[in-house]
């Protein structure tokens, strides 16, 4: 590790004056007791809980919004796709900024920021003042959850930070999926006048004990990373992703449009001219926003395009469910959250004991995982098949359970592949990168599942012809996802066999 590492990053982390690997290698013990890492993680998991949740809570509160704010088509849109553009776009530039001035710093002021943009929300008169509240809701969260992954990267070693992914992974499963039946619950305890406000508001009671425990308990490192800014570089990525994000946010109820076809072709263009930038940058000693010799890790670099993929896959399952269970059969929110409830419990269980069978199988566990994630949506789909026009939900629990208990094993493991390598000065902008994939696969994943599931409606004269034609639309719109997440199962041979050790290259954290 280069001598500008931090020294000391406060309780719970390791000395600086070597690397994780060569504490490991050595028999130490981390300077300080772990208890204090543990403490540190189980603060910021409560900020990857809610700024996941939101991701997905929102989508059944949207006609309760749309009459009590009487919100266009467009604004109920723009609640959605607001939050996650600029969540999207934030990413990268805070995990830099938590390896200049701290993750502690980071992370208190991107949850504050978070927590007071969900009061706004929950308040809201007009249809504008909840976009923009969700906007800014999207920037705090985007703020403060590189600091997450950078906390467990700083906090563990060995067997430990794969535990602690583990229970990450157990949140980022959990979370996504619970979204609908905790919408529902909390939209039938407020009533359906103002019980969407509560979706938002519920973020002011967790934010108001979480801001004080971090800015309490989180380890103040004693030195920080050197960084500089690389504006040209920060300029190419927020251009490239706003040209990329748009038109997947927006493209498919535009119908794609030409400009939406447009924008792919410049941002591909913006990407290259990025790429380009940044080596010359890392030969020429600048600080490059992007870190080169991140990229150039195999485990680093093959395990964000697997996450992409795979998070296509994952996310938009819950978006057809919804779909279907509300639209096409009139089920209320809170039934809807009934019918995915497996798959969010069987991510629970499987993520929590994912680090041994991590330990154990190497990269065997995300074959076996994502293996099992595309039996259990095949299932789900083929139950949707011989029970339309009406499927009932009871037929779902085994094949959910099943993909919810794949779903647990697959990545938690791909987080501590992709970040265990990762020298510890540039924990926070690989976090950062990382969740960037994530959000990417997941908008990716929107747009293409939506395309199919609203492009093949087709209503037919015959018994229950709306749910008849949500049926049939939401088993190719599955099919699709069963798709994505058999090219995942390919790529997981790109992974090494096993978790890698810490990089140590002065290169690396230059």
């Amino acid at each position: 590790m280069s001598e500008s590492g931090p020294a000391s990053d406060g309780p719970g982390l390791p000395a600086a004056g070597g690397t994780a690997e060569q504490q490991e290698a050595g028999g130490r013990a981390p300077a300080t007791p772990e208890g204090h890492g543990w403490r540190a993680v189980s603060i910021v998991l409560v900020g990857a809980f809610m700024a996941l949740l939101d991701v997905t809570i929102v989508n059944v509160a949207l006609p309760s919004i749309r009459t009590g704010l009487h919100a266009s088509s467009a604004s109920l849109e723009w609640i959605v796709s607001g939050y996650a553009l600029a969540y999207g776009l934030v990413l990268i530039p805070a995990g830099r900024a938590g390896d200049r001035f701290g993750h502690k710093r980071v992370f208190v002021t991107g949850l504050t920021l978070f927590t007071l943009a969900s009061v706004a929300c929950g308040v809201s008169q007009e249809p504008w003042q909840i976009v923009s509240a969700r906007i800014i809701q999207g920037i705090g969260a985007g703020l403060y959850y590189p600091a997450i992954g950078a906390t467990i990267q700083l906090s563990f070693t060995g067997p430990a930070r794969s535990r602690a992914f583990g229970i990450l992974g157990a949140t980022i499963g959990v979370s996504t999926a619970i979204g609908p039946l905790l919408g529902g619950l909390i939209i039938a305890a407020g009533g359906a006048a103002s019980g969407w406000r509560w979706i938002f508001l519920v973020n002011l009671f967790i934010g108001a004990v979480a801001i004080p425990l971090a800015a309490w308990r989180l380890p103040r490192p004693l030195s920080r990373t050197p960084r500089g800014f690389d504006p040209a570089g920060l300029a190419g990525l927020t251009a490239g992703l706003l040209l990329l994000l748009i038109p997947l946010v927006e493209g498919q109820s535009a119908g794609w449009p030409p400009w939406t076809w447009a924008c792919f072709g410049a941002a591909m263009a913006v990407f290259a001219l990025l790429t380009a930038w940044e080596l010359r940058a890392d030969r020429h000693g600048i600080d490059a926003l992007l870190k080169p010799a991140l990229l150039r890790m195999t485990s680093f670099s093959a395990g964000a395009i697997f996450a992409i993929v795979y998070f296509a896959g994952f996310s938009s399952v819950f978006f057809t469910l919804s779909i279907l269970w509300q639209e096409g059969l009139g089920h209320a929110a809170l039934t809807t959250g009934l019918v995915i409830a497996p798959f969010s419990f069987g991510s629970l269980i499987s993520a929590a004991n994912s680090d041994k069978l991590s330990a154990r199988l190497g990269r065997g566990v995300l074959i076996l995982g994502c293996g099992m994630v595309l039996a259990g949506l095949a299932a789900t789909t083929a139950v949707i098949r011989f029970t339309a026009p009406v499927p009932d939900g009871w037929y779902l629990i085994a094949p959910l359970l099943v993909a919810g208990l794949g779903s647990g094993m697959t990545i938690a493991p791909n987080q501590d592949f992709v970040l265990a390598g990762v020298p510890r000065p540039d924990a926070g902008t690989a976090s950062a990168i990382l969740g960037t994939a994530q959000r990417i696969g997941t908008a990716i994943g929107i747009a293409v599942i939506g395309t199919v599931l609203f492009g093949t409606l087709a209503f037919r004269p015959g018994p229950d012809p709306v749910a008849a034609a949500f049926s049939h639309s939401a088993q190719l719109a599955l099919a699709a996802n069963v798709g994505f997440v058999a090219l995942a199962l390919i790529l997981v041979l790109a992974l090494p066999r096993q978790v890698p050790r810490p990089a140590a290259s002065p290169s690396a954290s230059r």
